[in-house]
Order: structure tokens, then C-alpha cells, then sequence
């Protein structure tokens, strides 16, 4: 091999090499942007989950004030960035909610999110309509007497269809029975004009209705919880959520 020839081999080399070079640090750059993207991302993020302490610390008003003020953050979407992953990690072995709170299935209600709240802060109960069954006054009473939470919340909501189906009698199905729970909130109202479900007033008063209807049978079903109410040890409270702007109206 001529001179030539092996400059011109070695100068090939060094271009390769600094070609491998050039995209190893970017490389390196890229990995170290993500890097520090990710975090970027972790810093300022709600990691800590309740503890016994500090559950035992909170009074019911105390966590009426919490649940209206997060309320008041999801209605301006200003929602607390939370580390849900360092969240799951850290309430493995143990929970200490602040509350339970019993809502209908209807997937336009983030209950969560409504009362910006992460993992481990509320136990959720959902069912059609959010009545009671024995079912549900057991998740009660192990949510308050077993695990420390200091409020029931049952929580109705506008537009609700299992209100509407109630309304209306509607037979159908595991529906039938289902709607028997709800009807006798619908029965008791003092209404002389439409009692249908085209009348958005009189659907209103069955769904507040229903709510009270439902605080009644937990204190009468169930003594432990009505006991602790007496007692100062809970509260049981009614509210019912605004579909058009996401606000929660609490009951008197």
C-alpha cells in the first residue's frame, strides 16, 4: 500500500470516529434532557399520603372545609399535581382516609377529582342512584369505626338517570328492583305540577330528595354509624353536584 492511499485510509478512520463521537454525545445530550425533564416534572408534586396521626388529628368540619376547598380547585381546574406512582408506593401496607363518599355510577362524576383528592384520601361507594343497602352500610361502618374516617358523604347529582328512571316507574329488568330503593324519596315530595322526568324542577326536588331519603336510612340501619354521628365522632352529610359547572351544593 502506497503512501497515499494510507493517508487517505486514516483520515476515513478519523472521520468515522468522530462521526461515532458526535452522535454518542447526542445521545448523552438527549438522555440527560429527559433526564432532567423527568425531573423537572417531580419537583412540586404532592407525594406524602395521609397518616394515622394526621387523620386523627382532623375534626368532620375540619374535612367539609378540605372536601368545599377542593371543590373550588377542580371548578377552576387547578387541580394538585400529585406523584401518583411514589402515592401507590407509600399506601401499600395501610390507609387512613379522611372520608367515604357515596355516589352515583355516572361517568361524568370524577369523584376524586371533584374534591381534589389522591390516593388514599376518600373511600368512594358508587351505585346507581347512591342509595343504601347493607352492602354499602358495611363499607360505612368499616370506612368509619374500622379504618378512622370522620365524615359520610352522600353526594346526588343534576341529570341523574336513575333518578329520572325512578320517576318515571320505569320497569325493567334488575332495574326494577334496583329503582324501589330510590322511589320512596319521589313519593314524599308535596309537588302539585308535572311529576315526570320531562320536568326538570320536579327531577331537582327528587334528587335532593333522594339524598336526604339516603342520609335517613343510613342513621336508622345502621347504629354504629348513628351512634358515632351522636357522638360527635363523624358527620353525615348531603350534597348534590352541578353538571353544568362542576360545583358542589352542600345540603343544610
Amino acid at each position: 500500500m502506497n503512501t497515499r492511499n494510507r493517508i487517505g485510509i486514516t483520515f476515513l478512520l478519523l472521520g468515522l470516529g468522530l462521526v461515532s463521537c458526535k452522535n454518542e454525545t447526542s445521545k448523552d445530550q438527549a438522555t440527560n434532557q429527559s433526564t432532567e425533564v423527568q425531573q423537572e416534572k417531580v419537583v412540586g408534586l404532592v407525594q406524602e399520603v395521609l397518616t394515622k396521626e394526621e387523620q386523627e388529628a382532623l375534626t368532620p368540619n375540619m374535612v367539609i372545609q378540605s372536601l368545599k376547598e377542593g371543590n373550588e380547585r377542580f371548578m377552576r381546574n387547578d387541580l394538585t399535581a400529585r406523584d401518583h406512582s411514589e402515592q401507590v408506593r407509600k399506601s401499600t401496607n395501610a390507609q387512613f382516609p379522611k372520608a367515604i363518599v357515596l355516589s352515583c355510577v355516572d361517568s361524568r362524576i370524577p369523584v376524586e377529582d371533584v374534591f381534589d383528592r389522591g390516593i388514599g384520601d376518600i373511600f368512594v361507594a358508587r351505585v346507581a342512584g347512591n342509595f343504601v343497602n347493607e352492602d354499602i352500610l358495611g363499607s360505612m361502618e368499616f370506612a368509619c369505626k374500622v379504618s378512622g374516617s370522620k365524615l359520610v358523604l352522600v353526594m346526588g347529582h343534576e341529570h341523574c338517570g336513575a333518578v329520572k328512571a325512578a320517576v318515571d316507574d320505569v320497569k325493567l329488568g334488575n332495574i326494577t328492583p334496583m329503582l324501589s330503593k330510590i322511589r320512596p324519596a319521589v313519593d314524599t315530595i308535596e309537588y302539585d305540577g308535572d311529576r315526570t322526568s320531562k320536568n326538570q324542577e320536579f327531577v331537582h326536588m327528587a334528587c335532593e330528595s333522594n339524598v336526604k331519603n339516603t342520609i335517613e336510612q343510613i342513621r336508622k340501619n345502621s347504629p354504629i354509624l348513628k351512634e358515632m354521628e351522636d357522638n360527635g365522632e363523624i358527620k353525615i352529610i348531603g350534597v348534590v353536584y352541578d353538571m353544568d359547572d362542576g360545583s358542589v351544593d352542600f345540603l343544610k
